[in-house]
Protein backbone atom coordinates (compact mmCIF):
# COMPACT_ATOMS: atom_id res chain seq x y z
CA UNK A 1 0.00 0.00 0.00
CA UNK A 2 1.20 3.63 -0.73
CA UNK A 3 1.83 5.64 2.14
CA UNK A 4 1.50 9.51 1.97
CA UNK A 5 4.29 11.95 1.12
CA UNK A 6 6.58 13.46 3.55
CA UNK A 7 4.74 12.09 6.11
CA UNK A 8 1.18 13.67 6.10
CA UNK A 9 -2.04 12.27 7.15
CA UNK A 10 -3.99 11.22 4.79
CA UNK A 11 -7.84 11.60 4.65
CA UNK A 12 -10.19 9.86 3.22
CA UNK A 13 -13.74 11.84 2.73
CA UNK A 14 -16.96 9.86 1.65
CA UNK A 15 -19.40 12.74 0.32
CA UNK A 16 -21.98 12.87 -2.61
CA UNK A 17 -22.42 16.68 -2.16
CA UNK A 18 -20.17 18.55 -4.43
CA UNK A 19 -20.01 21.19 -2.12
CA UNK A 20 -19.33 20.06 0.75
CA UNK A 21 -16.60 17.98 -0.70
CA UNK A 22 -15.24 21.05 -2.42
CA UNK A 23 -15.18 23.13 1.87
CA UNK A 24 -13.59 19.92 2.95
CA UNK A 25 -10.74 19.23 0.46
CA UNK A 26 -10.33 23.11 0.37
CA UNK A 27 -10.11 23.22 4.20
CA UNK A 28 -8.13 20.04 5.01
CA UNK A 29 -5.67 20.53 2.60
CA UNK A 30 -5.39 24.20 3.28
CA UNK A 31 -4.01 22.54 7.02
CA UNK A 32 -2.00 20.11 5.28
CA UNK A 33 -3.56 17.20 4.81
CA UNK A 34 -3.48 14.69 1.83
CA UNK A 35 -7.05 14.14 1.02
CA UNK A 36 -8.90 11.39 -1.39
CA UNK A 37 -12.36 11.85 -1.72
CA UNK A 38 -15.13 9.13 -2.76
CA UNK A 39 -18.71 9.63 -4.05
CA UNK A 40 -20.16 6.97 -2.54
CA UNK A 41 -19.08 3.86 0.18
CA UNK A 42 -18.11 1.18 -2.69
CA UNK A 43 -15.70 3.41 -4.45
CA UNK A 44 -14.47 4.25 -0.37
CA UNK A 45 -14.03 0.46 0.10
CA UNK A 46 -11.80 0.06 -3.50
CA UNK A 47 -9.84 3.16 -2.08
CA UNK A 48 -9.63 1.50 0.91
CA UNK A 49 -8.26 -1.34 -0.05
CA UNK A 50 -5.45 0.30 -2.70
CA UNK A 51 -3.82 3.11 -0.33
CA UNK A 52 -3.81 3.49 3.88
CA UNK A 53 -5.71 6.17 5.61
CA UNK A 54 -5.17 7.73 8.59
CA UNK A 55 -9.39 9.14 8.85
CA UNK A 56 -11.64 9.01 7.39
CA UNK A 57 -15.15 11.01 6.93
CA UNK A 58 -17.98 9.37 6.33
CA UNK A 59 -20.90 10.90 5.01
CA UNK A 60 -24.08 8.31 6.91
CA UNK A 61 -26.17 8.72 3.72
CA UNK A 62 -24.53 8.08 0.35
CA UNK A 63 -26.14 6.42 -2.77
CA UNK A 64 -24.61 2.63 -3.69
CA UNK A 65 -23.19 2.47 -0.17
CA UNK A 66 -23.98 4.10 3.06
CA UNK A 67 -21.71 5.17 5.79
CA UNK A 68 -23.02 2.33 8.18
CA UNK A 69 -22.47 -0.60 5.60
CA UNK A 70 -18.84 1.19 4.65
CA UNK A 71 -18.26 1.22 8.74
CA UNK A 72 -18.97 -2.26 9.00
CA UNK A 73 -16.91 -2.96 6.45
CA UNK A 74 -13.94 -0.87 7.40
CA UNK A 75 -14.26 -2.82 11.17
CA UNK A 76 -14.15 -6.01 9.59
CA UNK A 77 -11.32 -5.35 7.14
CA UNK A 78 -9.38 -2.31 8.31
CA UNK A 79 -9.78 -2.77 12.06
CA UNK A 80 -7.32 -0.34 12.97
CA UNK A 81 -9.18 2.28 10.93
CA UNK A 82 -12.11 1.67 13.14
CA UNK A 83 -11.03 4.20 15.81
CA UNK A 84 -9.87 6.75 13.04
CA UNK A 85 -13.78 7.54 11.56
CA UNK A 86 -15.60 10.79 11.80
CA UNK A 87 -19.37 10.52 10.32
CA UNK A 88 -20.89 13.62 9.32
CA UNK A 89 -24.98 13.70 8.66
CA UNK A 90 -27.56 16.46 8.29
CA UNK A 91 -29.85 13.72 9.87
CA UNK A 92 -29.53 13.57 13.45
CA UNK A 93 -32.76 12.94 14.39
CA UNK A 94 -33.09 9.64 12.56
CA UNK A 95 -33.55 6.83 14.58
CA UNK A 96 -31.07 4.59 12.75
CA UNK A 97 -28.89 7.42 12.52
CA UNK A 98 -28.67 7.85 16.02
CA UNK A 99 -28.59 4.18 16.81
CA UNK A 100 -25.28 3.98 14.91
CA UNK A 101 -23.67 6.71 16.19
CA UNK A 102 -24.37 4.94 19.56
CA UNK A 103 -23.02 1.92 18.53
CA UNK A 104 -20.17 3.07 16.91
CA UNK A 105 -18.91 5.15 19.76
CA UNK A 106 -16.93 7.36 16.83
CA UNK A 107 -17.33 11.57 16.85
CA UNK A 108 -19.68 13.54 14.15
CA UNK A 109 -20.12 16.45 12.78
CA UNK A 110 -23.56 17.70 12.10
CA UNK A 111 -24.15 19.20 8.65
CA UNK A 112 -23.75 22.09 7.91
CA UNK A 113 -20.49 22.25 9.49
CA UNK A 114 -18.19 25.47 9.40
CA UNK A 115 -14.03 24.69 8.23
CA UNK A 116 -12.81 25.66 11.92
CA UNK A 117 -15.24 22.80 13.56
CA UNK A 118 -14.26 20.36 10.61
CA UNK A 119 -10.67 21.38 11.49
CA UNK A 120 -10.95 20.73 15.01
CA UNK A 121 -12.88 17.38 15.19
CA UNK A 122 -10.11 16.29 12.50
CA UNK A 123 -7.14 16.89 14.57
CA UNK A 124 -9.17 15.83 17.93
CA UNK A 125 -9.68 12.10 16.11
CA UNK A 126 -5.86 12.18 15.14
CA UNK A 127 -4.50 12.71 18.25
CA UNK A 128 -6.66 9.61 19.79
Amino acid sequence: MKHSKAGRKRILIVEDEPAICQVCLRTLTGEGFDVDVAANGAVAQDMLGKKEYDLCLVDIRTPIMNGRELYQHIKEEHPELANKVIFTTGDILDNKVELLLREANRPFLPKPFTPDELTAAVRQALKG
